[in-house]
């Protein structure tokens, strides 16, 4: 009995010792693992974040790139519906025009053998509708005439057209169809983007025959032409002559148009 307990207090004072020991290393590594766990954490949600923030800054950069490009592609294509627009418009122009000397020289060559056949009531219904058309007395002016004309009219032969226009008025160049005449020139000459010939004769109805009822659309003509060089000071000059001196006209309506088109 005597020996037993001091054993029994030797064991108890070991096995406190082996309990009481590794209590400290256990607290020590404990507590380093968590500080490591807790650095770690920290390090990665900045990471995120700074990752998540360049995401945002891609995506809206990306964004931001696509409605560039979308806004470009919608203002080219009003750039080039403005164009055909524009296109349409001058082409409208023209056919207006032709129509108009289509029916002008209808009525002169109606008025030419109503005159000939001395009907003095058409012959005054004539005059009220338009400006008096005067004849030629010489059969082979009105010949040479009726034949470019023609082939305007008649033959749709435009390009043969220029010639015979070219040396009728060569041949009779105080022709009282010599307006006519430098007019369809002028026209025919327009229409095969031959400006510089088209100028000249438009500018030769103005100037020489300014009591022609073609001046007003001679006029009309030339700011065409002064758009197709884009020369927009010149053709304003020319649309408001049209809109101040022939105000009544069709022409100085399509003028008015032109004018509200380049303002």
């Amino acid at each position: 009995m005597t020996v037993k307990k001091p054993l029994l207090i030797a064991m108890s004072l070991v096995s406190a010792g082996v309990l009481a020991n590794p209590a400290p290393v256990t607290e020590i590594g404990r507590s380093g693992r968590v500080a490591s766990s807790t650095t770690a954490v920290a390090t990665g949600s900045v990471e995120q974040r700074l990752a998540a923030l360049e995401r945002v800054v891609e995506a809206r950069a990306e964004a931001q790139v696509r409605m560039q490009q979308q806004l470009q592609i919608l203002l080219d294509e009003v750039s080039e519906l403005r164009g055909v627009t524009e296109n349409h418009s001058y082409q409208l122009d023209e056919i207006v025009q032709r129509q108009r000397d289509i029916y002008q020289e209808i009525e002169r060559r109606v008025s030419a053998v109503q005159g000939s056949a001395g009907n003095s009531t058409a012959s005054s219904a004539a005059a009220a509708s338009g400006p008096a058309v005067t004849v030629s007395g010489n059969a082979s002016e009105n010949d040479a005439y009726e034949r470019a004309v023609n082939l305007v009219l008649k033959d749709r032969r435009f390009d043969a057209a220029i010639p015979e226009f070219e040396n009728f008025l060569r041949t009779y160049p105080n022709s009282v169809y010599a307006p006519n005449a430098h007019f369809w020139l002028g026209q025919l000459l327009f229409n095969n983007n031959d400006n510089a010939k088209a100028k000249t004769s438009f500018e030769r109805v103005v100037t020489n025959f300014p009591d022609s009822n073609k001046v007003a659309d001679a006029l009309l003509k030339l700011g065409q032409i002064a758009e197709r060089q884009n020369d927009k000071a010149t053709a304003l000059t020319h649309y408001r002559k049209v809109v101040s001196a022939h105000g009544s006209t069709t022409a100085a309506r399509l003028a008015k148009e032109r004018i509200d088109a380049l303002k």
